[in-house]
């Protein structure tokens, strides 16, 4: 890395996810050998990654430097901010982390669960508490306000200058469990002197402040009222806000509440327990006892405001969710509003919950839903409060970012003093100057559904191809006479043919036979005993027989193409020494022996990797007919890159 040319070494500061997106916000603040980290976040899967769970930032840069790393910082509980700190740990140890009372509670559940709580420690703090990180780190915990409680901005002290990362934060004047952004601490700092400010910027197109949570409140309390029959209320469960005040109106209006989903139950219960949500024990029922109450005495609470195919919402509008079912007089209310790329979701499920005949209630005129971060003149307060040399727009996507830079300038930052980055970046700062210096790895990890496979980057184009155009695989078995023992064999799975079946297989065929008459004898040679090469000849027969189906199909499945050698493929008489291929693959007399050199693979992948014909082949030897071969399927390598080196899994 560039170094800085100033006497004192400058704070080095990476954002290895949170620009240009929202999600995955994870901060890494360097100075000399030390290492601190802020916030550990993830984002979710968009419908191009089939089969993966949740998307981490690419953490290569920490795994190198993971002997540098001091301790974390977190800001709040929302996913986006703790979710990934289980996976990190499984990756190198984080010896302390610091946060809020809320966040440690909920973090701790996801560390027993993933089982590496024993990989770091966990310490909870109050506002205005001070921390120590490493020798060059002194860390201030100032409250603020935000969409979750226990919620905090970070002041960072460190020998290069004062760092100021807001956290998410809007500025609620009246916030519903009566704690206050804690502005007065900003103004202080301020006047002494802060060198940068790292501020969200997720609202900075909208003009204006952003309305109190408190806002809702009589909104929801109207719809409630109006409701004939059992009320069913979707929220996110971290906005522990919106929660404590439906709780407070079902209890005013005489209605019990049952609680649907995992994550619903966790938050209210950790919650409760740290004073942040307060009612009556027997204000919840569990779900099985409200049949003993009437419909308008009913209130469900329920995980699902994003449409979820999973969540308990989504659930109940497709009729599958085992214990409620929707029926007519229900009144649903939405109050969330979708984030980006889930509206066709939302969409889907509100139109099914009206066909179950439910009154449903959504959308941004109802009032039921304020948002938790700041919009333009809470941007401006931030900057007027904290008064930045150097400031750095972030938590947002590309025009967040630009419209927030703007805001600063006209606020009086030089433009010189704002630096716009990419995750990765290498920002350096000190009292001279701030700039971009390098650029460390960036891009996602993708976590299979699993929770414990990563998915690579060849895996993840196998499996869009799968996804989008099937699977092809053809069994082809050839004699050592150069031509085709039996019919070949096909299987199709989620692939559309153009012609009858029949039609594919004779075509299929033809091409082969057409294939081995032209190159049989570039394979097949005598030199005392027959000797056959059927690595080549599995390849040539491949790339015909894909260019033949690439002009006979519209679509391009993954095509797995599996050639069976007869029992006996080569003689025993001797021959020259065997010398290996190409493909790294030596042939030996007496059998098909395939030595693959490291880091090599054999089978070629389908979605174009190694031999560009998006086809994956393999050689089986000593079967009985095709049926034999067309089981091989199961065992071939259908995510390989050929010739091509593995590299790691960044996409």
């Amino acid at each position: 890395m560039t170094t800085s040319t100033s006497t004192a070494p400058a704070l080095k500061i990476i954002a290895l996810g949170g620009l240009h997106e929202i999600g995955k916000n994870t901060w890494v603040f360097e100075y000399n050998d030390e290492i601190m980290l802020l916030d550990g976040g993830l984002s979710f899967p968009d419908n191009m990654m089939p089969g993966v769970n949740v998307v981490l930032p690419d953490m290569t840069y920490l795994r190198d430097n993971k002997h540098k790393i001091k301790g974390m910082i977190v800001t709040h509980g929302h996913e986006d901010h703790i979710g990934a700190i289980s996976f990190h740990l499984k990756q190198f140890e984080i010896p302390v982390i610091y946060g809020p009372r809320l966040a440690m509670a909920l973090l701790e559940d996801k560390l027993r669960e993933a089982g590496v709580f024993n990989r770091t420690e966990l310490r909870r703090v109050m506002p205005r508490d001070v921390v120590r990180v490493g020798s060059s780190f002194f860390v201030e915990f100032i409250r603020n306000t935000h969409s979750i409680a226990d919620s905090f901005s970070i002041a960072i002290n460190t020998p290069a200058g004062m760092v100021i990362h807001s956290g998410d934060f809007k500025i609620d004047h009246t916030p519903v469990d009566g704690e206050f952004f804690d502005l007065h601490r900003l103004a202080e700092h301020g006047e002494k002197g802060v060198m940068c400010l790292i501020s969200d910027s997720t609202n900075a197109e909208l003009p204006g402040t952003t309305p109190s949570e408190r806002a809702v409140y009589p909104n929801l309390e109207r719809y409630i009222m109006a409701a004939k029959g059992r009320v069913i209320i979707t929220t996110f469960a971290s906005s522990v806000h919106r929660v404590n005040m439906i709780l407070d109106i079902a209890d005013k209006q005489g209605r019990v509440v049952g609680v649907v989903g995992r994550s619903m139950l966790n938050v209210i219960a950790h919650a409760r327990n740290l004073g942040y949500i307060k009612c009556r024990d027997d204000l919840f029922q569990p779900l099985q006892n409200l049949r003993h109450y009437r419909d308008d005495q009913i209130l469900i609470l329920t995980t699902g405001s994003q449409g979820e195919s999973m969540s308990a919402l989504t659930r109940m509008a497709n009729c599958s969710h085992k214990q409620i079912e929707v029926r007519q007089g229900d009144t649903v209310i939405l109050s969330a509003n979708p984030i980006p790329g889930n509206t066709i979701p939302v969409v889907r499920t509100i139109d099914k919950l009206i066909a179950l005949g439910a009154n449903v209630i959504y959308g941004k005129d109802k009032g039921l839903h304020v948002s938790g971060h700041g919009s333009q003149e809470d941007h401006k307060m931030m900057l007027a409060l904290v008064r930045p040399k150097f400031f750095f727009p972030a938590h947002g996507e590309l025009r967040m970012l630009k419209q927030h830079a703007k805001m600063a300038e006209n606020m009086g930052i030089p433009s010189e003093n704002i630096v716009i980055a990419e995750n990765g970046d290498v920002i350096e700062v000190c009292m001279n100057y701030m700039k971009v210096v390098d650029k460390v790895p960036s891009g996602v990890e993708l976590v299979d559904s699993s929770r414990d496979g990563m998915v690579k980057g060849e895996v993840l184009r196998d499996r869009q191809q799968i996804a989008g155009d099937g699977i092809f695989t053809i069994a082809v078995s050839v004699g050592l006479d150069g031509k085709l023992s039996t019919t070949p064999d096909i299987q199709l799975s989620g692939v559309v043919l153009p012609m009858e079946r029949s039609q594919i297989i004779a075509s299929v065929a033809k091409a082969i036979d057409n294939s081995l008459a032209n190159c049989w004898g570039n394979f097949a040679r005598n030199v005392g005993s027959l000797e056959i090469d059927w690595i080549g000849l599995r390849g040539q027969l491949e790339r015909d027989l894909t260019r033949v189906l690439r002009q006979q199909m519209q679509s391009k499945p993954m095509i797995v193409f599996l050639l069976q050698t007869p029992p006996n493929s080569t003689q025993s008489a001797p021959a020259p020494a065997a010398k290996p291929n190409a493909l790294g693959i030596t042939l030996r007399p007496g059998s098909v022996k395939v030595v693959a050199k490291p880091e090599t693979d054999i089978a070629t992948s389908a979605n174009g990797n190694g031999n560009g014909n998006g086809v994956t082949a393999a050689v089986v030897a000593n079967s009985n007919g095709t049926a034999a071969a067309a089981a091989a399927v199961n065992t071939a390598v259908t995510a390989s890159a050929g010739r091509r080196k593995r590299t790691a899994a960044t996409v």
